[in-house]
């Protein structure tokens, strides 16, 4: 079996980098994690990729100013240079430019703190109690240039319980996200995801909601 290449893409810690850096230990796990990378110097995730001998690299979106594409080029050089194939965002804050999203249509995943569309952007969990919501979750999709709305490759639900507070609910779903993203990761680095009217097929079937 020869194994996709994956970069992961951080800014901070990288809880669901962890996630898929361990799923990845596994040899008969059909991708390896060749790469990481920060727009963040500072980022906590680097310490602990480098500490698992995973190459890291800092594409600073500061020295380009405003000029979000001339960052995206070079953040794209080092995905080239690295020989990538596959691509997923774990908590990085920045917002791609059409430009880059179609360099890697279909090949590039995030994972969102809610079970979209419900709940796009941001303070995804406080939301949730806010309105009421009685299911919550964490979806894996591809990216698209329109925010949280590329197909959903992988989503799972948690309830809302009585008197959840933010902290409570949003543990909860980070225990969800480690699990669904390894799995979301494996089927697209097997083949086994097709895009069909803008909907996943996972072997043919729609994409399924986990518990």
């Amino acid at each position: 079996m020869v194994r996709k290449r994956v970069a992961i893409l951080i800014s901070g810690r990288g809880s669901n980098m962890v996630a898929l850096i361990e799923a990845a230990k596994d040899q008969t796990y059909p991708a390896e994690i060749a790469l990481v990378v920060s727009n963040e110097p500072a980022a906590e995730g680097l310490n602990r990729a480098a500490a698992e001998g995973i190459r890291t690299a800092v594409v600073d979106h500061r020295k380009f100013g405003k000029d979000r594409e001339a960052f995206e080029r070079a953040l794209q050089d080092e995905l080239q240079t690295h020989k990538i194939q596959l691509a997923c965002l774990a908590g990085f804050l920045r917002l791609l430019t059409p430009w880059f999203v179609r360099q890697w249509d279909g090949r590039l995943l995030n994972i969102h703190p809610a079970l979209l569309p419900a709940f796009k952007g941001l303070d995804t969990h406080a939301r949730a109690i806010a309105t009421g919501a009685t299911q919550h979750g964490a979806t894996v999709h591809f990216v698209v240039p329109e925010m949280d709305s590329g197909p959903i490759i992988a989503q799972a639900a948690v309830a809302v319980q009585s008197g959840d507070t933010e902290a409570a609910l949003a543990a909860r779903v980070l225990e969800v996200e480690h699990r669904i993203y390894p799995q979301a990761l494996r089927w697209v680095a097997e083949g086994r995801v097709r895009i069909a009217d803008g909907r996943c097929l996972i072997d043919g079937q729609p994409a399924a909601t986990f518990s």
